[in-house]
């Protein structure tokens, strides 16, 4: 077993806990360690968001506008789709738009290339990661990482740029690439860089999960510091009665920021290997299915699939942000084939992250999507308008 595995096995039992699927006294031993954990996490996290806002620690603002875009919880709100949306609308309206990520998970440069890159820079520091230039695509998904690679794949006239120092990073696209405007991917836990505007996402399935932070729950920090959000969007909506509940509860931690409600909207199925082969959604209707993922969430990528007529006849979920070996590809699609799936469907997340073969028996597709506002467009376009003219 590979370290990747251990450390994959460990999140997943440790997920378990949290989700309580686990009840023998062991795990109940270490739930009770988890909550006491928690609560000290929770003390240390508002204890650092006093210190940036009494100004003991001073955050930076950088004379360019600065979009943060991020969540309460963690991974599963649907964050990569609205920072695609944000960054493609304001680009559309002729401004010059960076997308700043960390890169979870992504492949440090090796040490010669970011000395090389140092003594090379004018200011003696090594630049970020230019996953795109806003032109070309420059880094693959182990370099760049999930979400920048897809950000990069999908968005023309977009510079993306990946560090875990995002002021660096935001300095770098002002002064190399003349930005005007930068958005922070998974941004509102990051404090050092000043934001103008604050969106917040929550996923209206699963909002706060058990209402615990880390390592006890999904929360990153407390849900009362929802008051720091100038939007909230609420993702995954199907415009249920809950979302009315679901409102009341968001207007007790903050009255003032605009609620927009939105859905993820499949658009079509693409061949992960062939980029020009496509083919609409009614492809799935009757189909044999096999789903692949490693996403923080595949229920809602499942009921997709189901919603959109297909049979899933197998399924295999691995660990968030995991990097597909070759062999376990292989396994899948004999295991596909043995069941009869005509079909395997990924997200296009995955999809980045599936080495190359030269031989298939199934085919695989990803599916597709992009971010519908159900309600509140109006809010939507006050916010675009908001950040173009301020």
């Amino acid at each position: 077993m590979t370290i990747r595995e251990i450390f994959e096995n460990l999140e997943q039992y440790f997920l378990d806990i949290i989700n309580e699927k686990r009840h023998e006294p062991r795990d109940k031993l270490i739930s009770g360690l988890l909550f006491f954990l928690s609560r000290f996490y929770r003390h240390a996290v508002q204890f650092r968001l006093w210190l940036y806002e009494k100004r003991i620690i001073r955050n930076r603002a950088i004379g360019c506008l600065v979009v943060s875009i991020g969540n309460l919880t963690c991974g599963g709100t649907g964050k990569t789709p609205v920072v695609e949306v944000f960054a493609k609308t304001l680009s559309h309206k002729g401004r010059k738009v960076a997308v700043l990520s960390r890169g979870y998970r992504s492949k440090e440069r090796s040490i010669i290339t970011r000395l090389r890159q140092k003594f090379a820079s004018k200011k003696g520091t090594v630049p970020p990661k230019i996953v795109s230039d806003g032109k070309k695509l420059l880094l693959d998904s182990r370099f760049a990482g999930d979400e920048p690679y897809m950000l990069a794949s999908n968005l023309k006239n977009v510079v993306v740029l990946v560090d875990k120092d995002r002021v660096k990073s935001g300095i770098y696209a002002v002064e190399e690439f003349g930005t005007d405007i930068l958005i922070m991917d998974d941004g509102f836990q990051y404090l050092d860089l000043k934001p103008h505007i604050n969106i917040m996402l929550v996923d209206s399935t699963n909002p706060f999960h058990n209402h615990h932070v880390l390592p006890r729950g999904l929360l990153r920090e407390p849900i009362k510091n929802l008051r720091r959000a100038d939007y909230i969007f609420l993702t995954k909506s199907n415009g249920g009665k809950h979302i009315r509940f679901l409102k009341s509860f968001l207007r007790k931690h903050n009255r003032r920021a605009e609620i927009i409600e939105c859905c993820h909207k499949p658009l079509y199925l693409e061949d992960v290997y062939v980029k020009e082969k496509r083919f609409p959604l009614d492809y799935l209707k009757g189909r044999k299915v096999a789903a692949l993922s490693a996403i923080a969430c595949p229920d809602s990528f499942e009921k997709f699939i189901e919603e959109l007529g297909g049979n899933i006849l197998c399924r295999k979920s691995f660990a968030d942000h995991h990097r597909f070996r070759q062999q376990e590809v292989i396994d899948f699609i004999n295991l596909s084939k043995d069941q009869g799936a005509e079909l395997i469907v990924t997200t296009e997340k995955d999809a980045v992250r599936i080495p190359r073969l030269d031989r298939r028996d199934v085919s695989i597709c990803f599916l597709r999507v992009e971010i519908d506002i159900i309600s509140g467009q109006e809010s939507f376009d006050q916010c675009i308008s908001r950040i173009c003219f301020i």
